[in-house]
């Protein structure tokens, strides 16, 4: 298992919608992310800015998220998301949400 943190900010005015989505995420779209591996997703919201961090479970990384990226229900629902969301200018090339550096973890 491997832990990710990730970072985004959230465009103005957009928090209603935001969490309004993210209180009935679709169920195919959850279907997908745990079919990826992807355990224990938490997004949290501070000041305009969103983090979120997750487990995943699983020996391709890259592969599964690729899988995740072609599901046709994950593209809609991104198509819902993304116009909310406003990405760092500093995230990595082919990031939507910037990946961070874990400096502490204390189970």
């Amino acid at each position: 298992m491997r832990r990710y943190g990730q970072v985004l900010r959230l465009r103005e005015g957009a928090l209603e919608r935001y969490s309004e989505l993210h209180r009935a995420v679709w169920p195919t779209v959850l279907a997908k992310i745990a079919e990826c591996g992807i355990r224990n997703y938490t997004i949290y919201h501070k000041d305009g800015w969103l983090f979120a961090t997750f487990e995943y479970h699983g020996d391709d990384f890259d592969g599964d998220m690729a899988a995740m990226a072609a599901d046709p229900e994950t593209q809609r629902w991104w198509a819902e998301c993304k116009p909310l969301q406003e990405p760092l200018p500093t995230r990595n090339e082919g990031e939507w949400w910037a990946g961070m550096e874990e400096l502490f973890h204390c189970d």
